[in-house]
């Protein structure tokens, strides 16, 4: 059986372990780091970040660290005020470029988008509550990507955890400005709105990398439960 569990749950799920000195968003990161690593050429390959001011942006400029000290080019477009510092530093530090200027403008961001392999999505995470859930920068930036990532194979669109602007915890989708992934890499456990329509239709195939909580969401009562 795949279980689903709601956003507080595992927010619940993690607390323990945040509060022992577990390094979940490294595990995290590395897990991202490989997935996205096995849809790349051998080459090495072109990544466009988008990161958000959260973990999940922070997750996915940690994994953007480790691809690009793998040999990927790797862009960043930060979608808000401001991103976790060490994360971007170590990023930039392996080689990552981070946009600015006319560059990281909406619309050539969207142009950059449909040169690379993957972008990945690390906007907004299961903190995920307003409606609609993407704003300001951020709303414009998936505004130019959508009409790059719904008519081309490329690129691949993998979504850090969840999908930006989907409910964790029901699979809704209030508003029309949500990136398709091709590929969704969720962490510690499967998030119920990834396994409901239309969460789970825009979640392409969902990847589980296990970080260490197994045995706190065992204590729990899943939300939803699906033949594997």
């Amino acid at each position: 059986m795949i279980q689903g569990y709601s956003a507080e749950q595992m927010r619940a799920a993690e607390a323990p372990l945040i509060a022992d000195g577990v390094p979940l968003m490294r595990r995290a990161a590395a897990g991202l780091a490989g997935v996205v690593r096995g849809l790349l050429p051998e080459a090495g390959g072109t990544v466009l970040v988008l990161a958000g001011t959260g973990n999940n942006g922070a997750d996915a400029l940690w994994a953007a660290a480790e691809l690009g000290t793998g040999g990927a080019t790797v862009t960043i477009a930060a979608t808000g005020d401001e991103t976790e510092p060490r994360a971007l530093g170590a990023a930039l530090a392996a080689g990552g470029t981070l946009l600015g200027g006319a560059d990281g403008s909406p619309d050539a961001i969207g142009r950059l988008a449909a040169s690379v392999d993957v972008v990945i999505d690390g906007i907004l995470g299961t903190g995920t509550s307003a409606s609609p859930a993407l704003r300001g920068r951020a709303r414009e930036i998936v505004a130019a990507l959508l009409p790059i990532v719904t008519v081309s194979a490329r690129p691949r669109v993998v979504a850090v955890d969840i999908p930006s602007g989907i409910d964790p915890t029901t699979g809704a989708a209030p508003d029309p400005h949500v990136l398709p992934a091709d590929v969704t890499v969720t962490f510690g456990g499967y998030k119920a709105g990834l396994l409901v329509e239309p969460g789970s239709r825009l979640a392409g195939e969902v990847r589980l990398v296990d970080i260490g909580l197994a045995g706190e969401l065992a204590r729990m009562l899943p939300i939803i439960e699906l033949e594997g």
